[in-house]
């Protein structure tokens, strides 16, 4: 039986990219409209069997409503794959360059292929998916619609690349999640990486003391992420992702941890998806 997760976005879409590169290509998706619901329905075993979830982009940065997602939740990270993020511009067979008048995408994808798109006179239309985009040319047959997804979005709707990796920054990464309900969470059998909430007392030097046990432990600190703490007086919460070679050193660390800190969880241990 296939595995079945929950995605933002339709099929054809970068997080499918990401579920098919961590689980295979046979997964199943769930398409979702909002991480959101995303998160609802891999927190449900009887309907999936976990989710897929972005958290940060080398260009636009850690997506802060998903950190806040996860902190509600009953998930538990269980891996991560960075994607480099290729956009494609795309056409019904036979469509030529000339040919085009509009070209449909997510904002964010237009954003992201300005230098590309400037050298012609197209009407760029903002759309909700970029996937949606090319799953629209297809099912109106527009012959002067051009969309800008991901190869696997051309290969769903059966488009032809007119060209390829039109993105302006070639070294565009997008970090996803693989989410997992606790209970029934699949640890891996070798982890080096794991992601922890944690709240200081917020006395004078308590967030230095926390970061310096962290640095004697031995473990790399590759993320360190700050939230304010909602009716707090301008008091924060802090998300991090340690890096380390021993698992049995890791646990050592949180437990000096818990000496400097008033509430510290563990959201997942992982192996390291790196780039």
């Amino acid at each position: 039986m296939a595995t079945k997760v929950s995605i933002q976005g339709y099929e054809g879409s970068f997080h499918q990219v990401a579920a098919r590169k961590f689980f295979g290509k046979d997964v199943e998706v769930i398409t979702c409209s909002n991480f959101r619901d995303v998160v609802k329905i891999a927190s449900n075993k009887k309907e999936s069997d976990g989710g897929v979830m972005a958290i940060e982009n080398s260009i636009a940065g850690s997506i802060l409503p998903n950190y806040n997602l996860l902190q509600k939740s009953n998930l538990t990270i269980v891996g991560e794959v960075y994607l480099q993020i290729k956009q494609n511009l795309m056409a019904l067979p036979g469509v030529k360059l000339e040919d085009i008048k509009e070209v449909h995408s997510h904002t964010m994808a237009l954003q992201q292929c300005y230098a590309f798109l400037d050298k012609y006179k197209w009407k760029l239309v903002e759309s909700e998916d970029t996937a949606f985009s090319a799953k629209q040319i297809r099912q109106h047959k527009s012959k002067h619609i051009a969309a800008i997804a991901s190869k696997l979005a051309a290969e769903l709707y059966d488009l032809e690349i007119l060209a390829p990796s039109i993105q302006t920054m070639k070294n565009n990464y997008t970090r996803f999640l693989i989410l997992q309900k606790e209970e029934y969470a699949i640890q891996p059998s070798i982890a080096d990486k794991a992601s922890v909430h944690f709240v200081t007392d917020h006395s004078k030097g308590s967030l230095s003391k926390v970061l310096t046990k962290i640095a004697d432990g031995g473990i790399n600190l590759s993320k360190l992420q700050s939230f304010p703490i909602p009716g707090s007086d301008f008091k924060y919460s802090f998300h991090a992702d340690m890096e380390f070679e021993n698992l049995n050193g890791f646990h050592k660390v949180i437990e000096k941890m818990k000496s400097s800190t008033v509430e510290l969880k563990i959201y997942g241990v992982y192996k390291n998806g790196k780039l």
